[in-house]
């Protein structure tokens, strides 16, 4: 322990350090208590990452060799919890067939189908009554064979499941309820299963009568069910994650499995997912390369505009042109998919009326595409025209002194003083700004929703999605809700964004002791 923290922790109270000890140990039971509730849970790895991050914290807060690091330690966690985590939860799900028929583990799929039940028809049914005292219920089952009457325990009648006992009585509550109470109560009843003194178990099966349970699925040996019903052996296929018949029927829900770089090989030998993924790709690229291109021309026009002295009021255009800035993208996305409306949109109506023309902005690919820069420059060049507008401020008046000199005009000054001198700042911001409209999902899921639909596609996919909005369609709105899928595409984008923010960090940074030219 060096001098300097040796002065500090002797510079301590006794009450404060007790307070800390005692703030430290209610901190680690919590997390200790969280972390068995996630073990019980089967989260083992949720479990398992909140004991390495306690052991961590109180490593850090105890221990004077760390007394610096314990100040950077929380975002360190949260960094962990929030970025990293995901992340790599993400990656792992891409190397297994996890969708929405395969979600949980074969212990859970297997205990789910065991609990499944069938009404038996070969077994006793029984004639059933309703009986009603006010708000309180009561049902009679009548052996159809032995003529044997058994009547449950009251009960108030709702459409939540109950479990009821049946046994000899010798009278019922209340009177005999109408068979038109039957039916409007119906689906409650639906809801009741009854156990008789055998032991047998009964549900609702017609409006007359209650019948047997029977359990759908047995496990005659383990990696096997037998279909009660039929007696259809299925036998659990790892490789496939489900039940299987010999006859290649399965039985759902399936159940997690590693799947390897199947979903990686899907993306590159499925046509049906190669061709949409690399047009869609492409596309993205192009997206946020124009978009950057088109804020940037236009953002950094109107400041020069704006910064020119001949040009009285500029402090009000500044406020005009900043305002589509102030609004929520939200907001104008709406506004500008209600404005490009083919029947009913303020645009059409005015292209119709001055070249009689209503362009098909949603249904055409190349026009959907154009509309959608067309809002996203309006959206992106403000932010652009500000950063100008800053840049602009610390340029020295003699060089344009010298390049009047020179007999130079305001084009010439532009394009070899005015932007030379912009650009090179802005180059770092730019591939910011690119790696954004790479990702950008509000302005696809708000504006077009990815329409319209790339044909012959096997997966969610439309002429206008980005990536991102690719990845969340196959995630969320394909039949089979394909997370393994999206999560590899997820992947993909991140190696991709990833390589981008290197190339910034390339290309902008400076090696140690190297000055500016």
């Amino acid at each position: 322990m060096t001098s300097g923290q040796h002065s500090i922790q002797s510079g301590i109270s006794l009450p404060h350090q007790l307070a800390k000890y005692l703030s430290l140990t209610c901190i680690d039971i919590t997390l200790l208590y969280l972390a068995f509730l996630m073990y019980i849970g089967n989260e083992s790895l949720f479990a398992l990452t909140i004991l390495v991050i306690t052991s961590l914290g109180n490593y850090f807060f105890l221990s004077t060799k760390t007394y610096a690091h314990r100040y950077i330690f929380p975002a360190i966690v949260g960094m962990t919890i929030f970025i990293l985590f995901p992340l790599l939860y993400t990656m792992g799900i891409a190397f297994t067939n996890y969708s929405g028929s395969n979600l949980k583990t074969y212990e859970q799929v297997t205990e789910q189908l065991k609990e499944l039940t069938y009404i038996d028809e070969s077994k006793p049914q029984y004639t059933f009554a309703l009986y009603q005292d006010n708000q309180q219920f009561q049902l009679s089952l009548t052996d159809n064979d032995t003529e044997e009457l058994l009547f449950t325990q009251p009960f108030s009648l709702d459409e939540s499941e109950k479990h009821l006992e049946a046994a000899s009585r010798n009278t019922a509550i209340g009177d005999k309820a109408p068979f038109s109470a039957v039916v409007k109560n119906r689906n409650a009843l639906k809801q009741i299963t009854v156990s008789l003194p055998s032991g047998e178990q009964v549900t609702f099966f017609t409006l007359r009568k209650f019948a047997s349970l029977g359990q759908r699925y047995t496990q005659p040996n383990p990696e096997k069910l037998q279909d009660g019903q039929t007696g259809e052996i299925f036998q659990a296929n790892f490789e496939t994650g489900f039940y299987e018949s010999a006859t290649g029927e399965r039985l759902i829900p399936g159940f997690t499995v590693g799947a390897g770089l199947d979903n990686f090989r899907r993306v590159v030998t499925d046509e049906g997912i190669r061709g949409p993924f690399f047009q869609i790709f492409l596309w993205t690229v192009a997206f946020a390369f124009l978009s950057v291109a088109f804020t940037f021309c236009v953002g950094v026009v109107l400041a020069c505009l704006i910064n020119w002295k001949d040009i009285k009021g500029s402090p009000v255009y500044r406020v005009l042109l900043i305002l589509p800035y102030a609004v929520p993208a939200f907001i104008s996305i709406l506004i500008f998919r209600g404005l490009f409306n083919q029947s009913f949109g303020e645009i059409n109506m005015l292209l119709d009326s001055l070249f009689g023309v209503a362009p098909n902005w949603f249904s055409d690919p190349w026009l959907a595409r154009s509309m959608i820069l067309i809002v996203n420059t309006w959206l992106g060049y403000p932010y652009m025209m500000i950063l100008c507008l800053g840049m602009l401020q610390t340029l020295s008046d003699d060089l344009y002194e010298a390049s009047a000199i020179e007999g130079s005009n305001f084009i010439t000054n532009f394009f070899t003083i005015t932007l030379p001198q912009v650009f090179k700042p802005m180059i770092p911001l730019l591939i910011a700004s690119f790696a954004f409209n790479f990702n950008n999902f509000v302005l696809i899921a708000l504006l077009t929703e990815g329409n319209p639909d790339i044909i012959g596609a096997t997966t969610p996919a439309g002429t206008t999605d980005l990536l991102v909005s690719y990845t969340y369609r196959i995630a969320f709105q394909s039949s089979n809700q394909d997370f393994a899928l999206a999560s590899a595409i997820a992947t993909l984008i991140f190696i991709l964004v990833g390589i981008m923010a290197w190339a910034q960090l390339h290309f902008t940074g400076r090696k140690p002791g190297e000055t500016r030219a």
